[in-house]
C-alpha cells in the first residue's frame, strides 16, 4: 500500500509541476521515457520469458496481449486523450466535454495501474517493485497531462485540480481491489504481456515524442539514456 501512496504523490507532484513549471518538463519526460522502456526491457521481458520457459507455454497468448494493449492504449488516446495536443493547429475553439472525458480516461487508466502493482506482486516482488517503480514514474506524467488536457479545454483550476486529486487516488482503489480476487498463473502471464505494451506505448510513442517534441536538445536526449540506466540498476538491485 506504500507504493501505491508514492503513486499519488507522483500524480499530485506531476499536476503541481504542470501548473508552475511547464518549459522544464521536457527533462523529466526524457526521463521517464528511458526509464519506462527499461523496466519493459530489463524487467517484464525477462521475467515473461522465464516464465514461459519454466511452464513451457506457447507465447502467442502473451503477445496478442502484447499488441493488443498497445493498440488499444494508441487507440484510445488518438480518440479522446490526444485531442488537445493539435489544438493550435485550428481556428479557435475549445472543448470541454473533450478535456473531462479525458481525465476520465486518466483516472480509469490510473485505476488499472494500481491493479497492475497488486498483480505484479503475485508474480514476484521483484516484478512488482518494478511495475510500482514504471507505475510511479508515468503517474507524474500523468498528473501533467490531467491537469494540462483540463485547462487548454477551458476547465477551471478548481476543477482540474479536483481531477488531479481523483486521478492521484484510483491506484490506491486499484491496489486495494485485487485483495478482492485471485488470478490463475496463465491470467497473471497474459497481465505481464499487456502491461508490457502498454508501458512500451506511453514510453516510446507518448512520452518521448512530447519531450522532444519542443525542445529537441542533448541534454533530453542524456537523460533519456539515464533514465534507461537507471532502470537497469533498478532491476539488478531487485
Amino acid at each position: 500500500m506504500t507504493l501505491a501512496v508514492a503513486t499519488f504523490a507522483s500524480t499530485v507532484l506531476g499536476g503541481l509541476f504542470a501548473l508552475r513549471f511547464r518549459d522544464r518538463a521536457h527533462l523529466i519526460l526524457g526521463f521517464m521515457a528511458g526509464f519506462l522502456l527499461g523496466i519493459v526491457g530489463f524487467e517484464i521481458f525477462p521475467e515473461i520469458v522465464s516464465q514461459l520457459s519454466a511452464s513451457k507455454t506457447a507465447p502467442t497468448g502473451v503477445m496478442t496481449a502484447f499488441v493488443g494493449s498497445f493498440l488499444a492504449f494508441h487507440v484510445l488516446e488518438k480518440l479522446i486523450v490526444l485531442h488537445h495536443s493539435h489544438e493550435e493547429e485550428y481556428a479557435a475553439h475549445r472543448h470541454p466535454h473533450v478535456g473531462m472525458l479525458a481525465a476520465m480516461a486518466f483516472v480509469g487508466h490510473s485505476f488499472l495501474d494500481g491493479v497492475g502493482i497488486g498483480l505484479g506482486f503475485r508474480v514476484s516482488a521483484a516484478v512488482g517493485v518494478a511495475v510500482a517503480a514504471a507505475v510511479i514514474s508515468h503517474d507524474f506524467t500523468d498528473g501533467m497531462n490531467t491537469v494540462s488536457v483540463l485547462l487548454a479545454n477551458r476547465s477551471t483550476t478548481g476543477s482540474a485540480t479536483l481531477w488531479l486529486l481523483a486521478d492521484a487516488a484510483a491506484p490506491i482503489a486499484g491496489l486495494a481491489s485485487t485483495f478482492a480476487f485471485r488470478f490463475p498463473p496463465g491470467l497473471l502471464l497474459l497481465y505481464l504481456g499487456a502491461f508490457a505494451g502498454t508501458f512500451l506505448y506511453i514510453g516510446a510513442a507518448d512520452i518521448l515524442p512530447e519531450a522532444h517534441s519542443e525542445h529537441p536538445s542533448a541534454l533530453t536526449i542524456a537523460m533519456t539514456v539515464a533514465g534507461a540506466a537507471a532502470a537497469f540498476a533498478l532491476s539488478r538491485a531487485v
